[in-house]
């Protein structure tokens, strides 16, 4: 009888040992967050992405209880965000825009990491107005007047981009095809440097979110279409890719993400944080000056929209011949 006191003694202290450590954690994610979060964003300070997303942080910061902090990280088509999360802590206080690229990557250049296993999914917050603009002196007056140029000038005619293989990049690629014509792309690190850029006559055109609405106000640019399901109230002569005869409409979803690991009660966390902040007024006003709307999705539904995008721009990026040699 001693020694079986003596084994479940022994047994209850192990089972004590073990069971500490997890209340303790278990604690430690009730009381979350107790410091604050860095929310890294994929293209540089000033642009329609920037603004809108410290909007929603300062919303995000107030439900939270402790400040999230912008770091912006542009360049490589968006996607530095969420390789940065490869490395974090995934403890929740390092979390990262997840731009529509990050699920074409893995076809277009070597990385060691998944993008759908090595991430957690948190929530989808928004997406873009995306149109072509031409500067107001062009002789482009019309997308016809575009394509016609290109189609009798092969590879001249220039355009910009915030990055090679962002949707920007890859949906005139694709439209470019379907019209039969052959474009020159530059690439830039965010829109303020394309809007400089195609303002100044260094690019006969850009394709861009609709950061560039100040520039067509103040009478410097002129937009040929845009790319949405329907005309924008704010350009409403210019025409939807659908209505020139092209089955597209490209959005560019993004949300926010966390490194794999991020234990599930941090990730509802956020979660919940970031719907509320998505709900407020500042927020839909801020996107509404950038022709951008909510498009929330839950934590499963944005994993689910994850997985369905990865097969969809494989199939993108093999058509348009760009996918890595194996």
């Amino acid at each position: 009888m001693f020694r079986r006191s003596l084994l479940g003694a022994a047994a209850l202290a192990s089972l004590t040992t073990l069971v500490a450590p997890v209340t303790a954690q278990a604690q430690a994610w009730k009381n979350f967050p107790d410091k604050p979060i860095k929310l890294v964003i994929a293209f540089p300070a000033g642009g329609p992405t920037d603004i809108t997303m410290r909007s929603l942080a300062d919303n995000a910061a107030k439900v939270l209880g402790h400040p999230v902090i912008i770091e912006n990280k542009p360049g490589a088509g968006g996607t530095l965000p969420a390789q940065a999360l490869q490395t974090a802590q995934p403890d929740g206080y390092t979390i990262a825009q997840i731009p529509l690229g990050v699920f074409r990557l893995g076809y277009t250049t070597k990385i060691n990491w998944d993008p759908i296993k090595d991430i957690s999914y948190v929530i989808n917050v928004t997406g873009y107005a995306f149109g072509v603009v031409v500067p107001t002196n062009s002789p482009f007056k019309t997308w016809a007047d575009f394509v016609a140029y290109a189609k009798a000038n092969p590879g001249k005619l220039t355009y910009g981009s915030t990055g090679t293989l962002t949707s920007p990049h890859l949906t005139t690629e694709i439209i470019a095809q379907q019209a039969g014509i052959e474009l020159q792309h530059v690439p830039y690190k965010g829109s303020a440097d394309l809007m400089l850029a195609v303002v100044s006559g260094q690019l006969m055109a850009a394709v861009d979110s609709t950061g560039f609405a100040p520039q067509v106000e103040a009478g410097k640019l002129r937009v040929l279409n845009t790319w949405g399901e329907k005309r924008l109230p704010k350009f409403p002569d210019a025409p939807t890719l659908k209505e020139l005869g092209y089955d597209i409409v490209q959005n560019s979803p993004f949300g926010i993400g966390a490194p794999r690991g991020t234990p599930p009660e941090v990730v509802k966390r956020l979660h919940d944080a970031f719907k509320k902040a998505m709900e407020e007024p500042s927020y839909v006003a801020t996107l509404a000056k950038y022709d951008m709307l909510p498009d929330y999705k839950s934590t499963a539904d944005y994993t689910k929209f994850a997985q369905d995008t990865v097969a969809r721009e494989k199939a993108i990026i093999e058509k348009l011949g760009l996918a890595k040699p194996q």
